[in-house]
This record gives structure tokens, C-alpha cells and sequence, in this order.
């Protein structure tokens, strides 16, 4: 049975996606394959931490399909339905490298809410699940996707946070959101990501206890994160015996994944 695993933060610009992505490297390395990578987020940018190009996103067909019956050259068959035509962009949707599989959300374009192309997110997630030991899901910042129900299940719950109280407050609220709609995760708990020598001060230590979260461990800021962003370069090529890697690798022992 797949093992889904969502890192997701109550805001954004806490470094989720970057720790989503050396989370699912580490589990590629320590054999946890196959594994389904998910970018559910509309500003999608996991498969850039990880160096994979991406095509074509759920997103992408949605519009295609949208606009299909205004194009003067309509990209689906003569007597194919928009139905079938549109599974067999799904499928190209999906990225495959050597230990994982990507599937990127997108967005749609213009304006509009994300409602069609969020369900057309959980329908694949259902369809893929049981092909995959393990599912890791970089979720959207914020409390969409799980008061939608578009998570197919829950297992593991990461939050991510910085290391102000702020923001241990916004991950204090998606952990009550998720007792509120009963996900009931084996394992919920937080990561602060980007602090200072890797050390908490009192005042964020006590948010954490009056959140009543589970502190996962520390992960220190690293100017050469910054700098790899910087340059283009994925930050899963970080060094072995970087900060950000070392921390993240005891983190994930504690995990037992």
C-alpha cells in the first residue's frame, strides 16, 4: 500500500519545496522507490529543486482542452471525446526519471479560481496511488488542499516553518485543520527551516509549545542554498556535507520512513 507523505506550511516562502525536494532525493537514495513525486502547488517550481524539465502540466491540458473549440486547428482527433483525449494528456503529464515520477499541477491561465484544475489534481492522485510504494506530496502553502479533501490520505504530515513566531503559528493552524477534518496522520510534525546556526531562540521555542506541535528538528540557514538558487543550479546537488542536507538527513531518521 502507498505511504503518502505531504510537506506542506501555513505560508509561503519558508523553504517547503526546497526540503520536499531533498526529502524525496534522500528517500530515492536510501531505496524508498518507486516514488510519486507531486508539485500541488499552482506556482509550481519542485522540479526545478530537483533538475527535472517539465513539458506539460495537469494545468497546461486543462487550457488546451479549454480552448480546443476555438482553434482554427482543434488538437483532438476527429471522433475522439475531450473525455479520452484528456486522459492521454494526463499520462503525458507525468515526468519519469530513474527513482521517481513527477506529476506537476500548474495552473490555468488568466483568471479564474484553481477549482477544475484541483480536481482534475485529485483524480490522478486516486488513479496513481497504487502504483507507487510512496507518494510525496509538496503541497500548496495555506489550507486549500486539505479542507478540499484533495489529499487522497495522509500518512505523514511535515510542516514546514521559519523560525519566527509567525510562522509557527501558521503551521500551528494546518495542524489544527487537519485534527478538523480528520486526516489522522501516523506522524505530524515541524520543521523550522532557515534558522540561524540552526538554534531556536526562547520566544519561538515557546510557540511551539503553546501550538502544541511536534518539533521534527532544525535545519539551519545555509548561504549556500541561496546561492545555488541564485546560479540556476538544482539544490538537490548540494554537497553531501552541507548543513541544510545534514540536518535534513537526521530529521528523516526520526521519521522512520
Amino acid at each position: 500500500m502507498c505511504e503518502v507523505i505531504v510537506v506542506t506550511s501555513g505560508k509561503g516562502g519558508v523553504g517547503k519545496t526546497t526540503l520536499s525536494g531533498m526529502l524525496i532525493q534522500r528517500m530515492c537514495q536510501m531505496g524508498k522507490s518507486p516514488i510519486l513525486a507531486v508539485d500541488a502547488d499552482a506556482n509550481s517550481n519542485l522540479n526545478e529543486v530537483l533538475g527535472v524539465d517539465v513539458e506539460m502540466t495537469l494545468g497546461d491540458v486543462r487550457e488546451q482542452i479549454e480552448r480546443s473549440e476555438m482553434s482554427k486547428e482543434n488538437p483532438i482527433p476527429s471522433g475522439m471525446s475531450k473525455a479520452d483525449y484528456a486522459e492521454i494528456m494526463f499520462q503525458r503529464c507525468l515526468n519519469e526519471d530513474d527513482d521517481f515520477d513527477l506529476l506537476v499541477m500548474g495552473r490555468t491561465q488568466g483568471k479564474g479560481c484553481y477549482c477544475y484544475v484541483n480536481g482534475i489534481l485529485q483524480a490522478q492522485m486516486q488513479k496513481l496511488l497504487p502504483h507507487y510504494q510512496y507518494m510525496v506530496v509538496d503541497n500548496e502553502a495555506g489550507m486549500e488542499h486539505i479542507s478540499r479533501g484533495i489529499l487522497p490520505k495522509v500518512d505523514t504530515l511535515i510542516l514546514v516553518s521559519d523560525c519566527s513566531r509567525r510562522g509557527v503559528q501558521a503551521a500551528g493552524r494546518i495542524a489544527q485543520l487537519a485534527k478538523e477534518c480528520n486526516l489522522n496522520p501516523s506522524t505530524m510534525g515541524l520543521i523550522v527551516n532557515r534558522a540561524p546556526g540552526g538554534k531556536l531562540n526562547a520566544g519561538t521555542l515557546e510557540e511551539i509549545e503553546q501550538e502544541g506541535l511536534n518539533l521534527l528538528g532544525v535545519v539551519p540557514h545555509d548561504d549556500l542554498v541561496y546561492e545555488y538558487d541564485c546560479d540556476g543550479k538544482p539544490t538537490v546537488q548540494l554537497p553531501d556535507d552541507s548543513a541544510v542536507r545534514t540536518a535534513l538527513n537526521e530529521i528523516i531518521k526520526k521519521i522512520s520512513l
